[in-house]
């Protein structure tokens, strides 16, 4: 057991003093010690709490009060609208179209995202020659520019290009199958990154599991199902939230494949707040839409978050 710290109590001048006494005075200087810590500790997290405020809560505040305007982005006043933004988004049917591709391209994302990441993070963890390269390779469209990948994605499935051709569809030409071409983009777009996160985990899982597992006679299908999908349970909970997250702060992916087309089959909430702030000139009601999105993803994580505490727990 962790012994108390010890409290030196000066003696009194006039004699001992008494048990309550002495009680009172060790109080007291437990007291301003665990100040002097609190002040410490505040100290060291200013920084990180002036940014977080100034990047994060700030704007956060910021847009819930845009939201409540009527502003066009160029007048001195913003005029106060109360829930009139509000009201009016609940009935908008280019918001419910919004909401409805961005879920369908969320669910895309991070089933996708989550069956092809685990997938080659158990292929690179085997003992291989070269897996530093592999690894390098597959984390290159992480790093590259996505307008500069949506580009040439745009091109290879163009009418033109070898996947139009080969094919004979226009995918970019249908709303159903250009949302679906984004999809595909964005999963290989974090491929590379869910895959570091997957290895990373893996690599934190004691091998004498799966030998344990061997010597009872589990096979690798059972040794993937029993053991490495239950422990990377919490990373596939990071995966999820973060492909969710992406998916409803879309933009750049959209407005360089496909700018939110044909027929709104790829406008996505990130991409209608653009069009409604900076081509209609409705600022407040695109923090409106903004604000629901934020919304969204907070109320999804939370729920991600609740079952998957208990199914860990369960």
């Amino acid at each position: 057991m962790t012994s108390m710290p010890q409290v030196r109590v000066p003696a009194s001048r006039g004699g001992r003093l008494s048990l309550a006494q002495r009680a009172q005075r060790v109080r007291r200087a437990r007291r301003a010690r665990r100040g002097g810590d609190g002040w410490a500790a505040a100290l060291c997290l200013a920084p990180a709490l002036t940014v977080i405020g100034l990047f994060v809560v700030y704007p956060i505040v910021a847009t819930g009060r845009l939201s409540l305007t009527t502003w066009d982005g160029a007048s001195p006043e913003q005029v106060f609208a109360g829930l009139a933004n509000y009201v009016r988004m609940a009935g908008d049917p280019e918001f419910r179209n919004s909401l409805l591709v961005t879920v369908l391209y969320g669910l895309g994302v991070t089933v996708l995202g989550v069956a092809s990441g685990l997938g080659l993070a158990v292929l690179l963890n085997a003992p291989l020659r070269g897996l530093a390269l592999y690894r390098g390779i597959f984390f290159l469209p992480v790093v590259t520019s996505s307008i500069a990948v949506a580009t040439v994605w745009k091109y290879l499935f163009g009418q033109d290009g070898p996947m139009g051709g080969l094919t004979g569809l226009n995918w970019l030409g249908d709303p159903y199958l250009a949302l679906l071409s984004l999809t595909l983009l964005t999963v290989w777009k974090q491929l590379g990154l869910n895959v570091v996160l997957y290895l990373t985990a893996l690599q934190a899982i004691p091998p004498q599991l799966y030998e344990a597992a061997a010597l009872d006679g589990a096979g690798g299908w059972q040794r993937l199902r029993r053991i490495t999908v239950p422990l990377l349970a919490p990373m596939t909970f990071f995966v999820i939230i973060e492909g969710l997250i992406a998916t409803f702060q879309g933009f750049d992916l959209v407005y360089a494949l496909t700018q939110g087309g044909p027929l709104g089959g790829t406008e996505v909430l990130g991409f209608l707040v653009y069009r409604t702030a900076f081509s209609s000139g409705e600022f407040g009601y695109a923090a409106t839409i903004a604000y629901a999105g934020f919304a969204l993803v907070f109320g999804l994580s939370w729920l991600q978050w609740r079952l998957g505490g208990r199914s860990q727990w369960s």
